[in-house]
């Protein structure tokens, strides 16, 4: 694994830059009733964030949408379920990182990570009815989620050192684990579909935009987004009973430090 490179970084590099990131500051928080009262406060304002900009992404998939549908096109009607498998992915992702990851003190580069990810949607979806737009605004979509993903290890590698027993440091175990994967290969993957897509329709005019064939493209990300969906998914029910056994340990910690 040390030899894998991502994007001119190794994994061993990126995570010894953010194990450094996240040593600041450089004596640890103690468990305490007031720590616990922050963590609620922070995780109320990440998933008021997350309602607030999937919200505004799904106004553009929606007035989109609707023009699409009223021309009657149904060749167009995979991108607009698309849209829709991308919204809740991102939904369904920022939820497992709340209820894993997000703790005092509040992290803005996170949240406008959130922000930038809400105008990539929005820009995507406002491209239903043009293909070659399409895909390339999935690409671009694809690397903000790329660098949210890289970001967060700085979350993760801060909550393994905040580890209050064995159930957390399972917990942060497969969390680390899908976060890498995520890094190296489902995200990556991602982009190199819509990437890939977006090179075919400007190379294959002809029998993709015109004969409509695009339309096999757009299936094809389809399912890919209803893979990753259903991974997702099945990741957080792996998850749930270690996430109730950590927040045990968590409020146990709080309770002995007081």
């Amino acid at each position: 694994m040390a030899s894998r490179r991502l994007g001119g970084f190794s994994k061993n590099r990126l995570e010894a830059y953010w194990l450094r990131q996240a040593r600041w500051p450089s004596s640890p928080m103690k468990f305490s009733a007031a720590r616990s009262e922050l963590d609620s406060m922070v995780v109320e304002i990440e998933l008021t964030l997350a309602s607030i900009v999937q919200g505004v992404a799904l106004y553009f998939l929606i007035d989109n949408a609707r023009t699409v549908l009223s021309l009657q096109t149904r060749a167009f009607w995979p991108y607009v379920i698309s849209g829709l498998l991308t919204i809740l992915i991102f939904w369904s992702r920022s939820v497992v990182h709340t209820l894993t990851l997000i703790r005092w003190p509040l992290e803005f580069g996170h949240n406008f990570f959130y922000i930038a990810c809400a105008l990539g949607e929005s820009l995507l979806f406002s491209r239903l009815s043009n293909p070659r737009a399409w895909f390339a605004f999935g690409a671009f979509y694809a690397v903000i989620a790329w660098l949210l993903f890289i970001y967060d290890l700085r979350l993760l590698y801060a909550r393994e050192r905040d580890s209050a027993g064995e159930a957390s440091n399972r917990l942060y175990a497969l969390v680390t684990r899908d976060q890498w994967l995520n890094i190296v290969a489902l995200v990556p993957g991602l982009f190199l579909l819509n990437a890939g897509c977006a090179a075919l329709v400007r190379f294959y005019p002809e029998f993709l935009l015109t004969r409509g064939g695009h339309v096999w493209l757009a299936t094809a990300q389809l399912l890919a987004l209803a893979i990753y969906l259903l991974y997702v998914l099945r990741f957080f029910k792996t998850l749930t009973p270690l996430v109730s056994r950590a927040r045990a340990e968590w409020r146990a910690s709080t309770n002995g430090a007081d």
